[in-house]
């Protein structure tokens, strides 16, 4: 009998155990881009969004609370990162401008101004540069303490929508309105490397290891070796993607696009493992917590949601009331 109730608790706690996702209100447009910071020593970790209403967003990286809004904009803010530690955040917009934000104040620390639309920043690894992509097809890097321009990278031949910083801590990748990447050597303010795409990037994500990019485009995930860009593993999906993460183990990924769904998939088996219909509009930016317990994604419909990444486990603001070691003592009779 014992045995009997324990199997029928574990079918219904499996029945019971759904994808629960956490909703983050606040934002009043469409939510374009995600980015997470390291985790710090204590297991911490932040992430910002940034919206079409020009106000992007800070949040705890484990429970999507409310930090602060960096005030400043005066359009859509298109692209918006955080320093490994969260201590900076960096911002585009449709202003024309990139902004420093002290992260932990909130407050502005400089504005870099452009000729277009910046539509990407990014951080180096040590927080020392900034890269900007703008929709005047250039790349610029930028001394964060002194503002100064220390390169400038022309060669695209449409508007750029990703740019990154590589695991070279001198190369860049940077995407257009074009079927193809780029990397530059930032020394020489040339190219290195084009690769050709069946579709445009969409998308580009570093590994938290710095060792995969993972790349969006049409219907298709790629991901590539960091250091020789040479092709690890294509996956076909089910429907034109915007976003892909992949998880800090490599052993899963997830993403977004048109369709409205939040789809994962086993990285070396390629099938598909869950997916989710949560957003009332199309995904435009899925992104994994530096821990790998949640993956937190932005949509065309204002929101920012935050999903487990093991449905069913206590994480967070997540508490499964079925939990094993909880109910044991109902167990036996």
């Amino acid at each position: 009998r014992t045995l009997f109730c324990e199997l029928c608790f574990v079918i219904v706690t499996c029945w019971m155990a759904r994808q629960a996702p956490l909703s983050c209100p606040g934002h009043t447009r469409p939510v374009v881009y995600l980015h997470y910071s390291a985790l710090t020593p204590e297991g911490a970790s932040c992430f910002i969004s940034a919206c079409k209403d020009g106000k992007p967003m800070l949040r705890k990286g484990d429970t999507g609370d409310w930090i602060g809004t960096f005030e400043g904009h005066k359009g859509a803010v298109w692209g918006a990162c955080l320093n490994k530690n969260a201590t900076m955040a960096a911002t585009g917009a449709a202003d024309f401008t990139a902004k420093l934000w002290d992260a932990l104040s909130g407050s502005e620390k400089n504005t870099f101004n452009h000729k277009h639309i910046v539509k990407a920043v990014d951080f180096s690894q040590d927080g020392l540069k900034l890269l900007t992509g703008c929709n005047d097809r250039v790349v610029r890097v930028f001394d964060v303490s002194s503002s100064q321009i220390l390169h400038t990278l022309e060669g695209h031949s449409s508007a750029i929508k990703c740019a990154v910083w590589s695991r070279d801590e001198n190369q860049i990748i940077s995407c257009a309105e074009e079927n193809s990447i780029k990397v530059w050597d930032i020394r020489s303010s040339s190219v290195v490397k084009t690769l050709d795409f069946d579709a445009a990037i969409t998308s580009v994500e570093l590994s938290q290891d710095a060792s995969t990019l993972t790349l969006a485009h049409g219907k298709t995930v790629s991901c590539l070796d960091a250091e020789s860009y040479h092709t690890l593993e294509t996956f076909p999906m089910p429907a034109v993607i915007y976003s892909a993460s992949l998880h800090p183990t490599k052993s899963c990924f997830v993403v977004g696009g048109e369709d409205f769904k939040i789809y994962k998939f086993d990285y070396q088996e390629k099938q598909e493992l869950e997916s989710y219909k949560g957003h009332f509009g199309p995904v435009h930016c899925v992104r994994y917590s530096p821990d790998g317990e949640v993956y937190v994604s932005g949509s065309e419909d204002g929101t920012v949601r935050l999903w487990l990444n093991t449905v069913g486990k206590n994480y967070g603001l997540w508490k499964n009331p079925n939990d094993t070691a909880a109910n044991s003592t109902t167990l036996t009779t």
